[in-house]
């Protein structure tokens, strides 16, 4: 028998967290706007269970013009607002502005390293309290929790799999050598 982690065995039918389990919780991410894309989902998420993000994912991409975040990073008042009447995503001040806010300072980062990747890859390994740190310095709105999820949701903390659960092997295969530390 396939042993699945835990929260996937808890509710069976439940197609959005096994989709996202299989295809990319802790996957690797490459590219610099799916980066932003799940970093602010993560932050959306804090208070909230991880299904009502996942149910609201297009509403997301949708409102905030696909995490494209050259365009999240020259919002005016004027989209902060339309963020916050848009009842298809979280409509939290803190969250938005976190959103607006992360993606000006990942501008900064892309202009300092290359991509926000590289900003990644460039602290790898870190402990969690490490990446918690950094991550305070760096960004809004990032607490402990949303940190570990977001790294290990993207492949640079571990954990995202217990190690009997077939999508373990198929996440470990994508990882670089590096990212293996």
């Amino acid at each position: 028998m396939t042993t699945y982690c835990e929260y996937c065995n808890t509710h069976p039918e439940d197609s959005y967290n096994k989709n996202y389990h299989d295809t990319q919780y802790g996957f690797p991410i490459d590219d610099d706007n799916e980066l932003f894309e799940r970093l602010v989902l993560e932050i959306n998420q804090a208070g909230l269970s991880w299904i009502t993000i996942l149910k609201k994912a297009d509403n997301f991409r949708k409102a905030y013009h696909g995490f494209k975040i050259a365009k999240v990073a020259k919002y005016t008042e004027a989209d902060r607002e339309r963020l916050l009447a848009d009842a298809g995503i979280i409509r939290n001040r803190l969250k938005v502005n976190a959103a607006i806010v992360n993606a000006q300072k990942i501008i900064e980062l892309q202009k300092e390293h290359g991509s926000f990747k590289s900003w990644l890859d460039v602290h790898h390994p870190l402990t969690k309290d490490e990446w918690t740190k950094l991550f305070k310095r760096t960004f809004v709105f990032t607490g402990g929790e949303i940190v570990n999820e977001f790294l290990m949701s993207t492949g640079y903390l571990l954990g995202a799999h217990q190690k009997d659960c077939p999508i373990f092997k198929k996440v470990a295969a994508k990882k670089p050598a590096w990212m293996k530390k």
